[in-house]
Parts: structure tokens; C-alpha cells; sequence
């Protein structure tokens, strides 16, 4: 019988939802940072990193196999050490003639590991704490989740930047370095879990039968796309972030191109303050305004203003592109003016699937309407190099602009009841 363990949830929170932040940060943004340096065009890097989002959205497919092949813990451990051995992969790979080819393999590997990683870490958080526990470190996990994006989108590049000047302006060098650091990191946290986890009694192998688990998996689908105004609902998941998932992808282009191309000019380490720092504090801000807001009045009450809110900042852009500055400090202030209204924006959408997945099936159903949200963010995403190349910076934020009419479409047809989301 498997023995119980008891260990201080400080112990492993912390650890455990660093870890789980930072690969995704690494193989959605980082590896736009990398490609570009390496000379790849803004048409491949959109391209090819896009497809980096196919695991978190086919992630409901395979998540039920989580539960049942072998126990969470097991999972956890064995993605971070997997991770650990990737990220010491592509920094094998990077001095080869086929870089591209091995790097894009092993980073959808990644990927996969990550977003199995997410579901095993977030079973085993419930399975792990009572629910007095469960409430009091939600908004602990999230801040560690948001240190490690603090430490991947700033720390790491500000790192890179510096190990490029050390290798006097080697980057794939300076890129091998600090993915190999990184792999220390994934190994060494593996390890430590491997040890610190606690071994719940519920974290078990379970006796299945397939057809009652294929029976079950079709029935939560088809439940899924019966609910009560899933056509609005489903749109609303698609485009509601259209012209975010192509922004999102060129922004960091943007501000690395120099001026003669149309870009900012700005080097690694001032992107890695303003997006690593200024970046993650305006979006955090604004999604707790958001939901201080929407515990208020309710989610009906707020959808509009938060539609605004994601859409017109990003002007921000458009004026960017246009004057040019080469002060940081105003370069800041922009971005950070978007984030913040993105991150308050946002908190709409993300209501809205917890209140579009309530009912039976609820976890399931929530984890489609996540896959959604991916599709929503990967098929725009990759074709926004692309268009990008052919517009130039400035007609390309006009654009993205014109597209949030999209998302004020997509919002017009929801309907919600006005009491969701209200503190009681």
C-alpha cells in the first residue's frame, strides 16, 4: 500500500508552479526571441512557433490519460526531468547546420510536456491540500506562476544579452549557455520534487474499462456542444482575442528590428525590463482590478468596458510605429498601458469560460473551452508574420486595430445572466 506523506505545502507550491511557468514561457515567447536572433524572417518565426500551441489546445484529448496511467506525482517529476532534458537539447542542437529542424522538434516535445505537466500539477493540487488549503495558496500559485514569467520574459533575456556581450556578440553561443543553464534548473527542481512532493492516498492507479472511458469521453464532447447558446459561446472563444494573437506575435519583432526596418531599435535587455518586468506588472494589475470589478457588479456589468479595455490600448502601437521614439521611458509607459488594459480585458473572457463550462462535466468542459481559446490564439498567430512582412509595422497596427471590430462582434451576441460573478 502506498504510504502517506505529509509535507508543508511551502515546501513545494512555490517550486511546483515556477516550474510550471516557466517552459510555457520558454516555448511561446522565448522561442520568437531565439529564431530572430538566429536571422529567421517574422513570416517563419510566426509561423513556426505557432504550431507551438497545438499541445495546449488538443491538451483535453489526452488529459483523462493523466489520471489514469500512473499518479500525478509520478507525471509531475517525469515531465520536469523530460523538460529538463530538452531544454539541454536544443542547446546541443543550436551549433548544427539543422538547427531549425531539431530545435522546432524538441520544442514541440516541450510543449507537450508542459501542458501535461500543467494538468498533473493542477490534480495534484487539489488532491494534496485540503480545502481550506486549495483557497488559501490560489493566489500564491499564481504569483510564483507569474515570478517565473517575470524570470523568463525578462530575466533570461537580460541574461542572453549579457552572455552576447561576453562572447563578443556570439548570440547562438550566448543562446546555448543559457539553455543549458536552464536545463540545470529542470533537473535539479525534478529532483527536488522527486524527493518533496507529498504522496497523497487519493493520488492512485485506478481500474478503468476502455469503453467506459471512450463512452465517458464522447458524452463530455457532446454535453459540451449542447449547452444553451454554444454557437455565440463559441465564437466569443475563437476571436474574441483576434487581434491579440496576431499582435502578440509580432510585438517582440517590433521592438528588435531597428528603425530602418521599421522597429524600435531596442536590444534584449531593455526588452527584457519593459516585457519581463513593466509588462507582467501592468497585465497582473489590471486582471486584479478586473476581477475586483466584476466581484462588484458582476460579469454582464463590466463585459463592455472590459471590451474596450483589450481593444483600443492598442493603439499604443499605431503610434509607436509611426513617431519611433527612441525613449525608453515612453516606450515603456506604452506597453505598459496596454498590457494593463489587456490584462483588465481579459479577466471578461476568462470568466466567461468558467461561466459558459458550469454545470455537469464541469472541469472537462472547461479544458475544451480552453482548447479554444488556443485555436484562438495559435491559427492567427502563425499567419501574422506573414501578413506583417507584406504591410510593414505601421499598416500592420492599423490593421490589428480594424480587427477589433471582430471582438466587438463576437461580444454583442453573448447572453449572460447578470448576477454571474457577483461576490455573494
Amino acid at each position: 500500500m502506498q504510504q502517506s506523506t505529509r509535507r508543508n505545502p511551502w515546501a513545494w507550491i512555490p517550486s511546483l508552479y515556477f516550474a510550471e511557468g516557466l517552459p510555457y514561457i520558454i516555448v511561446i515567447t522565448l522561442s520568437v526571441v531565439m529564431y530572430k536572433q538566429l536571422g529567421l524572417g517574422n513570416a517563419e518565426v510566426a509561423y513556426y512557433t505557432g504550431w507551438f500551441y497545438l499541445p495546449w489546445l488538443i491538451k483535453p484529448l489526452w488529459s483523462p490519460f493523466v489520471d489514469l496511467l500512473k499518479t500525478k506525482r509520478w507525471w509531475i517529476v517525469a515531465m520536469q526531468l523530460l523538460m529538463g532534458a530538452g531544454m539541454a537539447g536544443i542547446a546541443f542542437t543550436l551549433p548544427m547546420a539543422n538547427y531549425l529542424q531539431w530545435t522546432l522538434a524538441i520544442f514541440w516535445l516541450m510543449a507537450f510536456s508542459s501542458a501535461t505537466h500543467d494538468v498533473a500539477a493542477d490534480g495534484f493540487y487539489m488532491m494534496a491540500l485540503n480545502e481550506g488549503e486549495q483557497s488559501f495558496f490560489v493566489g500564491w500559485r499564481s504569483t510564483f506562476y507569474r515570478l517565473a514569467t517575470l524570470a523568463g520574459q525578462g530575466g533570461l533575456l537580460i541574461v542572453v544579452d549579457w552572455m552576447t556581450k561576453f562572447y563578443d556578440g556570439n548570440t547562438e553561443r550566448a543562446w546555448v549557455q543559457a539553455f543549458y543553464s536552464v536545463a540545470a534548473f529542470f533537473i535539479a527542481v525534478g529532483t527536488y520534487h522527486a524527493w518533496m512532493l507529498p504522496r497523497p492516498q487519493n493520488d492512485k492507479l485506478r481500474d478503468f474499462a476502455a469503453r467506459d472511458l471512450l463512452n465517458e469521453f464522447a458524452h463530455t464532447f457532446v454535453t459540451f456542444f449542447q449547452k444553451k447558446g454554444v454557437a455565440p459561446a463559441l465564437l466569443f472563444m475563437l476571436f474574441f482575442r483576434f487581434p491579440e494573437a496576431q499582435l502578440g506575435k509580432m510585438s517582440i519583432p517590433f521592438l528588435m528590428d531597428p528603425p530602418t526596418e521599421g522597429g524600435l531599435g531596442l536590444t534584449l535587455e531593455q526588452i527584457g525590463i519593459i516585457q519581463g518586468t513593466l509588462g507582467p506588472i501592468g497585465l497582473t494589475l489590471g486582471g486584479i482590478f478586473g476581477g475586483i470589478c466584476i466581484s462588484r457588479d458582476g460579469l454582464k456589468r463590466w463585459l463592455w468596458p472590459m471590451v474596450w479595455a483589450i481593444s483600443l490600448p492598442d493603439i499604443v502601437y499605431v503610434y509607436l510605429s509611426y513617431m519611433q521614439p527612441d525613449n525608453l521611458i515612453i516606450i515603456s509607459a506604452c506597453l505598459f498601458i496596454e498590457q494593463l488594459g489587456y490584462g483588465f480585458g481579459f479577466t471578461a473572457y476568462m470568466l466567461f469560460l468558467i461561466y459558459y463550462a458550469r454545470g455537469t462535466h464541469e472541469t472537462a468542459h472547461y479544458a475544451i473551452a480552453t482548447a479554444f481559446m488556443a485555436a484562438g490564439m495559435m491559427l492567427p498567430g502563425m499567419l501574422s508574420g506573414s501578413l506583417q512582412e507584406r504591410m510593414g509595422y505601421q499598416r500592420f497596427f492599423l490593421w490589428i486595430m480594424a480587427c477589433c471590430i471582430v471582438t466587438f462582434v463576437v461580444s454583442a451576441f453573448l447572453k449572460i445572466d447578470k448576477d454571474f460573478g457577483k461576490k455573494q
